[in-house]
Protein backbone atom coordinates (compact mmCIF):
# COMPACT_ATOMS: atom_id res chain seq x y z
CA UNK A 1 0.00 0.00 0.00
CA UNK A 2 1.62 2.96 1.10
CA UNK A 3 5.37 1.49 0.40
CA UNK A 4 4.46 0.07 -2.79
CA UNK A 5 3.38 4.13 -4.22
CA UNK A 6 7.06 4.31 -4.69
CA UNK A 7 7.63 1.47 -6.09
CA UNK A 8 7.43 0.86 -10.41
CA UNK A 9 5.13 -1.19 -11.60
CA UNK A 10 6.96 -3.05 -14.43
CA UNK A 11 5.74 -3.51 -17.70
CA UNK A 12 7.08 -6.56 -19.61
CA UNK A 13 5.64 -5.86 -22.99
CA UNK A 14 7.44 -5.79 -26.83
CA UNK A 15 4.60 -4.34 -28.28
CA UNK A 16 4.72 -0.43 -28.23
CA UNK A 17 0.90 -0.28 -29.51
CA UNK A 18 -0.10 -2.42 -26.61
CA UNK A 19 2.49 0.15 -23.89
CA UNK A 20 1.10 3.19 -25.37
CA UNK A 21 -2.70 1.93 -24.46
CA UNK A 22 -1.38 0.79 -21.13
CA UNK A 23 0.05 4.06 -20.27
CA UNK A 24 -2.98 5.84 -20.97
CA UNK A 25 -4.83 3.91 -18.93
CA UNK A 26 -2.18 3.88 -16.10
CA UNK A 27 -2.65 8.19 -16.39
CA UNK A 28 -6.39 8.07 -16.53
CA UNK A 29 -6.41 6.20 -13.63
CA UNK A 30 -4.10 8.50 -12.01
CA UNK A 31 -1.59 5.34 -10.94
CA UNK A 32 0.89 7.44 -8.93
CA UNK A 33 3.89 4.76 -9.41
CA UNK A 34 6.69 4.79 -12.33
CA UNK A 35 5.69 2.63 -15.02
CA UNK A 36 8.87 0.54 -16.16
CA UNK A 37 9.30 -0.83 -19.57
CA UNK A 38 11.12 -4.13 -20.33
CA UNK A 39 10.56 -4.71 -24.16
CA UNK A 40 11.59 -8.65 -23.68
CA UNK A 41 12.18 -11.43 -21.05
CA UNK A 42 15.74 -10.61 -21.00
CA UNK A 43 15.86 -7.25 -20.61
CA UNK A 44 13.14 -8.14 -17.35
CA UNK A 45 15.32 -10.57 -16.27
CA UNK A 46 18.75 -7.98 -16.62
CA UNK A 47 16.53 -6.02 -14.25
CA UNK A 48 14.64 -7.74 -11.83
CA UNK A 49 18.17 -9.99 -11.17
CA UNK A 50 20.72 -7.09 -10.59
CA UNK A 51 18.41 -4.69 -9.34
CA UNK A 52 20.42 -1.73 -7.80
CA UNK A 53 23.48 -2.86 -9.97
CA UNK A 54 22.87 -1.57 -13.18
CA UNK A 55 23.26 1.83 -14.42
CA UNK A 56 20.08 3.51 -14.92
CA UNK A 57 18.12 0.85 -13.19
CA UNK A 58 16.07 1.53 -10.20
CA UNK A 59 17.55 1.06 -7.08
CA UNK A 60 14.06 -0.89 -5.93
CA UNK A 61 12.40 -3.64 -7.30
CA UNK A 62 9.17 -3.14 -8.63
CA UNK A 63 5.72 -3.31 -6.92
CA UNK A 64 4.33 -5.14 -9.52
CA UNK A 65 5.05 -6.99 -12.77
CA UNK A 66 2.49 -7.21 -15.85
CA UNK A 67 4.13 -9.42 -17.79
CA UNK A 68 3.10 -10.86 -21.65
CA UNK A 69 3.68 -14.21 -22.45
CA UNK A 70 4.86 -14.10 -25.91
CA UNK A 71 8.45 -12.17 -26.19
CA UNK A 72 10.70 -11.96 -28.03
CA UNK A 73 13.88 -14.22 -27.07
CA UNK A 74 12.82 -15.11 -23.40
CA UNK A 75 9.54 -16.12 -23.45
CA UNK A 76 7.30 -14.92 -20.41
CA UNK A 77 6.85 -18.61 -19.42
CA UNK A 78 10.49 -18.61 -18.97
CA UNK A 79 10.66 -15.41 -16.94
CA UNK A 80 7.25 -15.83 -14.49
CA UNK A 81 9.00 -19.01 -13.39
CA UNK A 82 12.73 -17.97 -13.08
CA UNK A 83 11.04 -15.19 -11.14
CA UNK A 84 9.04 -17.34 -8.91
CA UNK A 85 12.19 -19.67 -8.14
CA UNK A 86 14.14 -16.86 -6.97
CA UNK A 87 13.86 -16.67 -3.48
CA UNK A 88 15.07 -12.81 -3.69
CA UNK A 89 12.13 -12.29 -6.47
CA UNK A 90 9.32 -14.85 -6.00
CA UNK A 91 7.32 -12.53 -3.35
CA UNK A 92 6.58 -10.23 -5.79
CA UNK A 93 3.02 -10.50 -7.43
CA UNK A 94 3.41 -11.25 -11.40
CA UNK A 95 -0.12 -10.48 -13.46
CA UNK A 96 -0.31 -12.20 -16.68
CA UNK A 97 -1.45 -9.95 -19.44
CA UNK A 98 -1.66 -11.50 -22.68
CA UNK A 99 -3.51 -12.14 -25.44
CA UNK A 100 -3.92 -15.79 -25.20
CA UNK A 101 -7.52 -16.86 -23.66
CA UNK A 102 -5.99 -20.58 -23.60
CA UNK A 103 -7.01 -22.80 -20.98
CA UNK A 104 -3.59 -24.65 -21.05
CA UNK A 105 -1.63 -21.34 -21.18
CA UNK A 106 -3.90 -20.20 -18.31
CA UNK A 107 -3.36 -23.30 -15.99
CA UNK A 108 -0.18 -23.42 -17.07
CA UNK A 109 0.84 -20.38 -15.75
CA UNK A 110 -1.29 -20.53 -12.31
CA UNK A 111 1.65 -23.74 -12.38
CA UNK A 112 4.02 -21.81 -12.78
CA UNK A 113 3.34 -19.50 -9.68
CA UNK A 114 1.35 -16.10 -11.66
CA UNK A 115 -0.48 -14.19 -8.90
CA UNK A 116 -3.12 -13.78 -11.66
CA UNK A 117 -3.99 -13.79 -15.31
CA UNK A 118 -5.91 -11.41 -17.10
CA UNK A 119 -6.38 -11.92 -21.30
CA UNK A 120 -5.57 -8.31 -23.06
CA UNK A 121 -9.33 -7.08 -24.45
CA UNK A 122 -9.67 -5.62 -27.80
CA UNK A 123 -11.68 -2.66 -27.12
CA UNK A 124 -9.69 -0.05 -25.27
CA UNK A 125 -12.98 0.99 -22.77
CA UNK A 126 -12.68 -2.91 -21.69
CA UNK A 127 -8.59 -2.46 -21.07
CA UNK A 128 -8.90 0.58 -18.68
CA UNK A 129 -11.87 -1.11 -16.91
CA UNK A 130 -9.64 -4.02 -15.91
CA UNK A 131 -6.57 -1.69 -15.75
CA UNK A 132 -8.40 0.50 -13.16
CA UNK A 133 -9.45 -2.56 -11.56
CA UNK A 134 -5.50 -4.09 -11.04
CA UNK A 135 -4.50 -0.55 -9.98
CA UNK A 136 -7.27 -0.71 -7.19
CA UNK A 137 -6.67 -4.28 -6.35
CA UNK A 138 -2.90 -4.89 -6.38
CA UNK A 139 -1.88 -1.06 -5.39
CA UNK A 140 -4.65 -0.03 -2.73
CA UNK A 141 -6.50 -2.62 -1.74
CA UNK A 142 -3.93 -5.99 -1.11
CA UNK A 143 -0.97 -5.98 1.78
CA UNK A 144 2.27 -6.43 -0.52
CA UNK A 145 5.29 -7.74 0.69
CA UNK A 146 8.61 -5.89 1.65
CA UNK A 147 10.66 -7.06 -1.16
CA UNK A 148 14.03 -4.76 -0.79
Amino acid sequence: MASSLLKPVLVVEDSAEDFTALGRAFRKHALRNPVLRCEDGDQALEYLQGYGKAIGWPQTLPAIVLLDLNLPGTDGRAVLSVLKQDPRLHSIPVIIFSTSSSIRDIEDCYQLGANSYLTKPIEYAALEEKIRLTIHYWLDTAELPSVN
